[in-house]
């Protein structure tokens, strides 16, 4: 089969793989339809991942078909229609049990990362029962590949996380994908502000077209002041970061209220500073987290029925064997305006 193999920083290759088989009784080897690129893949080839080592397919996300399945696989069947949770959990273990679904202590974020990924023609993916979903009839599988990661990752790592309500102000700091669909699901809560901060002006212009309330390009570095300005000097009762660089990190702190809540979501690969010397006294909450995905089956349920559509998302459309082509758009975003990116089999 053909697959996108991380050949370490900074390099990666499309190459000819044997088809993946069965390995455990709670296995399914799927045919992918549909895959896509995460921003997490770029950090993974920016060298920001260690647990992910060259020879790896990468690809945690997408939709396809299950091709067999193994004798402990109880939910599903060769030729059901899947789609396919970034995170693998055995829905027994400890955390688990938690709903932390992330660290499950035999899955978590292991689809290409550290078990080869989605971005291949054949993928195996570990506890099936508890790590796919049926495709419900009709539903457009593009939509549903959003649904893999960067929806859940912006509604629980920012939108919970950072405890969005009716009439609070949000900046979310970062206007990609996830950053995106952080915005379409901030408004689930009906807050009063919803401030975008980035950048790309076409980004800044799509997130107004999603439903921000306010824009702002921090090219000239007064992104903290013009959010003062917007909420009567007190800042935002949430930061949601959705980069992983210092720099939008430091703006999140600069731009938190008093009382109010930082929720990472970006990948770091390196430290940030964190000023206790003016926080220290502001009651603000700093939150982290992985997407555990606990939200899939309540965000299927919203795209089904029309109340948020992440085709939105969706700007380019490539075959598997133009996925370099796709990586090359996808990293250069700012001249490209791509967003999500979509890789047919």
């Amino acid at each position: 089969m053909k697959a996108l193999v991380y050949r370490g920083p900074g390099s990666k290759a499309l190459e000819d793989r044997p088809k993946p088989e069965i390995q455990a009784p709670s296995d399914a080897i799927v045919r992918m339809v549909k895959t896509t690129i995460c921003g997490t893949d770029l950090h993974i080839l920016k060298g920001d991942v260690a647990t992910c080592k060259p020879g790896r397919i990468l690809g945690h996300e997408g939709v396809g078909v299950v091709e067999a399945v193994g004798a402990g696989v109880t939910a599903f069947r060769p030729g059901d229609r899947v789609l396919l949770s970034c995170i693998s959990s055995c829905g027994k273990c400890e955390y688990c049990r938690r709903g932390m679904y992330s660290h499950c202590t035999t899955g978590g974020w292991i689809l290409g990362n550290e078990i080869d990924g989605t971005q291949a023609e054949y993928v195996r993916t570990p506890h099936a029962d508890t790590s796919l979903y049926p495709i419900p009839e009709g539903a457009d599988e593009e939509a549903l590949v959003m649904l893999s990661d960067i929806l859940p990752t912006g509604f629980e790592c920012g939108v919970l996380n950072g405890k969005v309500a009716p009439g609070s102000t949000v900046a979310i700091v970062g206007a990609g994908p996830v950053g995106l669909a952080a915005l379409l699901t901030a408004q689930f809560y009906s807050p009063a502000q919803i401030i975008m901060i980035d950048l790309d002006d076409n980004r800044l212009g799509i997130a107004r077209q999603f439903g921000a309330t306010h824009t702002v390009n921090s090219a000239d570095g007064k992104a903290a002041e013009t959010v003062k300005a917007l909420t009567g000097g007190k800042g935002v009762d949430a930061a949601i970061e959705a980069v992983g660089v210092p720099a939008t990190f430091l703006i999140c702190q600069d731009v938190v209220a008093p009382g109010g809540i930082i929720a990472n979501v970006g990948v770091h690969g390196q430290k940030v500073d964190l000023h206790l010397e003016t926080l220290w006294s502001q009651n603000i909450a700093i939150t982290t987290r992985l997407v555990d995905t606990v939200t899939t089956p309540m965000l299927l349920k919203t795209v089904e029925a029309r109340k948020i559509d992440p085709t939105r998302l969706i700007t380019h459309h490539f075959k598997l064997d133009e996925i370099l082509d796709a990586y090359d758009t996808f990293g250069r975003a700012a001249q490209t305006q791509a967003l999500k990116v979509i890789i047919s089999m």
